[in-house]
């Protein structure tokens, strides 16, 4: 494991942030796996990906706490002397309401887990990536930060905003040979669009059907790669031409 590189994923125990473990995985990454609460989906993930020959490890602690995060991810720099090759800022919340019936908490809940982490786990990981002067940072937005989605006033500003903050970072850190992209899904066959009326949603969708969590984790490993070494400040939409 000491001569291979490493990916951080946040959110990385299920749903797209499992086929975005998996896949780095298999392009030869350790991946660090970092998830909240599920410890058996976590589990489930990094037995998936051991058991097709990668290496893979957990980092369980809440991405939205900067304490958590600087308990966790410090020590892997200032004890363990480890390198960050790949972050991928994944983990994400939704608590849909139209903003008349949208609570304070609601609101707050999930500007700090998909806005508020990513800055405190960018600004860790990118530090040392100035320091080793390389890296790939790729963060999953989605369509409601490109275009707005009804309901969906606090997850339309928490992805806009990453979309507008990656483009500044992504200026902030080219002279380093570092990357910054957004991949925005559209709607992916995960948890977190289980309660949508597919009969309403496909009409809407030039290709008529559902993405993948691999169709997006594909996108993911590109960025991660040597192949974008010239792609930066870019959001690459994976949504069937729902929004182009």
């Amino acid at each position: 494991m000491e001569d291979k590189k490493n990916a951080l994923v946040t959110g990385g125990s299920k749903g797209i942030g499992r086929a975005i473990s998996v896949d780095l995985a298999q392009a030869g990454y350790h991946v660090m796996i970092n998830y909240h609460s599920d410890d058996k989906a976590a589990n489930l993930t990094k037995e998936l990906i051991e058991t097709q020959g990668g290496s893979a490890s957990l980092l369980k602690f809440d991405v939205a706490n900067p304490t958590e995060v600087d308990k966790n991810l410090l020590p892997l720099f200032e004890e363990k002397k480890q390198s960050i090759e790949v972050l991928v800022n994944n983990a994400g919340i939704i608590r849909d309401n139209s903003i008349v019936w949208m609570s304070k908490e609601n609101w707050s809940d999930v500007i700090s887990t998909n806005l508020d982490a990513f800055f405190y786990v960018t600004k860790i990981i990118s530090k040392r990536m100035v320091k080793q002067r390389y890296g790939r940072i790729i963060s999953i937005a989605s369509t409601s930060g490109q275009a707005g989605m009804r309901g969906q006033v606090n997850y339309s500003a928490s992805k806009g905003g990453i979309i507008a903050a990656t483009k500044s970072l992504a200026i902030e850190l080219a002279s380093r040979k570092i990357t910054a992209n957004v991949v925005a899904p559209g709607f992916i066959g995960t948890e977190m669009v289980a309660h949508v009326d597919q009969e309403k949603v496909l009409p809407h969708i030039p290709m008529k059907r559902i993405g993948s969590p691999e169709e997006v984790a594909a996108v993911v490993g590109f960025l991660a790669s040597s192949k974008s070494s010239y792609i930066t400040g870019q959001v690459i939409a994976v949504n069937g031409g729902m929004y182009m």
